[in-house]
């Protein structure tokens, strides 16, 4: 019986090692949005921000320490990036909606069209939570972001896709970004920043998933890998992209995998929490939060805000 496993793991390997090699794929450098014109100071005024997110943008946001708080909404966390000090540090209001609330639940990629297109009022004056603002006050950035199990692209999808559909695939993750900007073109007043989705630790090689690379070749951890590189590198690219045709200066995306994936070292996480854990560590979300602070203190310099 163990010969017999180890020779159907050998036959699995040779197919899986040809397989990968017949099917490695070029990913086209994105031309990103060129912010080095503008200043990277902070804001003259103090400015609002809401940032929609889970449990990885609440360790993003988080000091390093023991965990504090609730609803992935932290003080500090073991993994804290400290990037909620450094926002305020640069005259930013931070608030935040997370599980338990109207706006921060479900942050998948299928959700944002849904959340956007019925809620962009509350959206705007969201203080925290469920709490809103009455007094007139609105967030005059609005940072969201999805979470790891959404860089599982598992195909590539039939056009024109769906931007409400959770099936995992690339032309339904473009579909449901297209479908957001009609809504943020409505709001030329308030700067929305993606922070694309963090990447996945990398998946661990065992005989059924070798099988299951053979005979689904579409579900291979090479396929997988690289569609979540090309999306966000779609998401980004400011000449072929998502934005390509988008005439206002209100809409940036912040490339969080790529950071997290080491500029490109890999198409998985170099900052996992543990073997099987996808949570960046406190070392990638600290990296991650001192490059965003200068990306958004110049996205605010060129919108004008």
């Amino acid at each position: 019986m163990l010969k017999k496993t180890a020779i159907i793991a050998a036959m699995c390997l040779s197919l899986a090692a040809c397989k990968s090699s017949e099917n490695q794929e070029s990913v086209m450098e994105a031309k990103t949005l060129d912010l080095s014109g503008y200043s990277s100071d902070k804001p003259a005024r103090p400015v609002h921000l809401l940032f929609i997110h889970h449990s990885c943008g609440g360790h993003l946001l988080a000091g390093k320490g023991e965990q504090a708080g609730d609803n992935c909404i932290y003080a500090t966390h073991p993994n804290g990036g400290g990037l909620r000090r450094l926002l305020q540090e640069n005259n930013y209001i931070v608030h935040e909606a997370s599980y338990g609330s109207l706006i921060g639940d479900k942050t998948d990629i299928c959700h944002w069209n849904a959340k956007f297109r019925d809620h962009m009022d509350k959206i705007l004056m969201c203080k925290n939570q469920d709490e809103f603002f009455a007094n007139g006050t609105r967030n005059r950035i609005v940072m969201f972001k999805s979470c790891y199990p959404n860089s599982r692209v598992n195909s590539g999808g039939v056009e024109p896709g769906d931007p409400d559909s959770c099936e995992q695939t690339t032309v339904n993750y473009k579909a449901a970004y297209r479908s957001l900007l009609d809504y943020f073109s409505k709001q030329p007043d308030t700067l929305f920043i993606v922070i694309t989705a963090p990447p996945l630790v990398q998946p661990r090689a065992s005989i059924k998933s070798m099988i299951k690379s053979v005979f689904r070749p579409e579900s291979s951890p090479d396929k997988v890998g690289v569609r979540a590189r090309k999306f966000n590198n779609w998401l980004k690219d400011a000449e072929q992209g998502w934005l390509k045709d988008y005439p206002h200066k209100n809409v940036v995306v912040f490339d969080y995998y790529d950071v997290l994936t080491g500029y490109g070292k890999s198409n998985w996480s170099v900052y996992p929490s543990g073997p099987s854990d996808s949570h960046p560590t406190s070392e990638g979300n600290a990296r991650a939060a001192r490059e965003f602070v200068p990306f958004i203190n110049k996205a605010v310099q060129r919108m004008g805000l």
